[in-house]
């Protein structure tokens, strides 16, 4: 019988593979970065190729790694970066332009057309999203329209659109399965929520032809088999969830009212609100979770762009820092952020904002700051925006939270974790098993295979690593949250 399950992680800055045990425990796993490309300010690229080449060549690695056969696998997961959009001919597989990603802003001018034309509440209603170049269908036509003659070929069935998961899915299996789930269909501003399926109006508001787009299944079930080729014997892929929504499952929110954060590129957190697709007043996105025999679970989530990528930047843009993890070393210089705050609004501002000429600002600075001091308002920036989405939740939920489940890189560092217990001034419940966007879509594809019985044995898998308390005083807690509330006012409107 297998042993063990794979889950591939495709990630905004690398690619992922990782194999799971039944302990929920990963036996060997392997990464690869590949390049981000930056053809105007705002606007953000991938090159499929890429994409695919360090996926496929991680998931050999892991296997390798994990000294097994791909005949002990019971079943791949894939999890993505949401929204991110590639076109390719179907009859060559070959991509018509660089991905686009879900950062990318070039779409802007299309979103501020459609709300002028008084689309916002047409979008919002069926979709549960705002319309913002985050999301997935301005991105399809800004393609459609950029290159003559496309959309004839898209009527025709010539042209293919999806997301990184049905783009892998794909690859994976040698072009015979053109498919996604419901989690990544939601956010594409062109899928409905409520009657699950690709909505005609949008379409044609959008004029993207039905026939580019994929079939959308439920999140855990047999999705297609991989090309033998690949790993020498054929293994059922059978599970599909967009990153935020993996990670959530992974983290065992399977009780509305429960609530995760993820520390990636950017920061996300998700609240489960059951069978219920609640309306936001604050701002956030009604999402689809996951769709499991043939029910949905909805959620509320909030988006915040740049996250773990502003520490990225003081590596590669500042050069403040060799290695990601050094930020930690250069931030206990000082003792605190020294009256620095940092809005890392590189490409716009997220929830509860939306708003897409935001750009990155600094404030607070002084003769005397140092690196030290940016170093810890970039870490602190993460926590601050955080809060801002938690506001946002709290009212639209009407409860306060008791506690944030929280994963990704970041959350190694626990000088972030404890400053974001004190500014929220509730618990953070790190878990034992940190890669849970990875463990999510093990788990989502283990559940369609009876490798996991039910999500009970989900749930039993969860172990506590670290609990964060808060111990910052709520007039110092309150003080700072103000200060930084006028920092993001300074970063509003810049490019506008």
């Amino acid at each position: 019988m297998p042993k063990y399950m794979l889950a591939l992680d495709q990630g905004t800055t690398s690619s992922r593979a990782i194999v799971f045990t039944k302990q929920g425990k990963a036996k060997a796993s392997a990464q690869e970065e590949f390049p981000q490309i930056f053809p105007s300010p705002g606007h953000v690229e991938h090159d499929p190729e890429s994409i695919w080449k360090t996926q496929l060549a991680t998931a050999r690695g892991a296997i390798r790694k994990a000294g097994i056969t791909a005949k002990q696998i019971a079943g791949i997961g894939i999890t993505n970066q949401r929204e991110t959009v590639v076109l390719w001919e179907k009859s060559t597989g070959k991509p018509i332009h660089n991905a686009i990603v879900w950062q990318s802003r070039i779409t802007a001018d299309i979103c501020d057309r459609l709300k002028k034309a008084g689309h916002e509440k047409t979008f919002s209603k069926k979709t549960g999203l705002v319309v913002d170049a985050y999301f997935s269908g301005t991105k399809i036509k800004y393609l459609l329209d950029k290159y003559r003659g496309l959309r004839k070929r898209a009527e025709k069935g010539e042209i293919l659109a999806g997301t990184i998961d049905t783009y892998l899915l794909w690859r994976l299996t040698g072009g015979k399965v053109h498919a996604t789930d419901y989690s990544n269909a939601s956010r594409t501003l062109i899928f409905n929520i409520h009657t699950l399926e690709w909505d005609a109006q949008l379409l044609k508001i959008l004029d993207i032809p039905r026939e580019m787009l994929p079939e959308v299944q439920d999140s855990s079930g047999f999705f297609g088999e991989t090309d033998p080729k690949l790993f020498g014997t054929s293994i059922p892929i059978t599970g599909i969830a967009g990153d935020q929504q993996a990670a959530t499952f992974g983290q065992g929110c399977f009780k509305p009212g429960m609530v995760k954060n993820t520390y990636g590129t950017g920061c996300f957190i998700l609240m489960n609100t059951g069978e219920k697709a609640v309306a936001s007043k604050n701002g956030l996105l009604t999402t689809i979770g996951w769709g499991i025999d043939g029910k949905i679970t909805y959620c509320l989530e909030g988006s915040v762009f740049v996250g773990g990528a502003a520490v990225q930047w003081l590596r590669g843009g500042l050069k403040i820092i060799k290695r990601s993890e050094d930020v930690e070393k250069l931030a206990a210089t000082e003792a605190d952020h020294g009256g620095v705050y940092f809005v890392p609004a590189f490409v716009g501002l997220g929830t509860p904002h939306w708003d897409p000429y935001a750009r990155g600002t600094i404030v607070g600075l002084e003769r005397g700051t140092t690196g030290g001091h940016i170093a810890h308002a970039t870490l602190q920036s993460m926590a601050y925006q955080t809060r801002d989405l938690v506001t946002a939740m709290e009212a639209d939920a009407k409860t306060k939270l008791k506690e944030l489940r929280v994963d990704g890189g970041a959350t190694g560092n626990d000088g972030l974790m404890q400053f974001q217990a004190d500014i929220l001034g509730v618990r953070a419940l790190r878990p034992q098993v940190q890669e849970t966007t990875a463990l999510g879509a093990a788990y989502l594809a283990g559940l369609a295979v009876g490798f996991w019985k039910s999500q009970a044995d989900v749930t039993k898998n969860w172990a506590l690593d670290r609990e964060f308390k808060p111990k910052m005083k709520a007039a110092k807690r309150n003080a700072l949250y103000a200060d930084w509330q006028r920092a993001v006012e300074r970063a509003k409107g810049w490019s506008g």
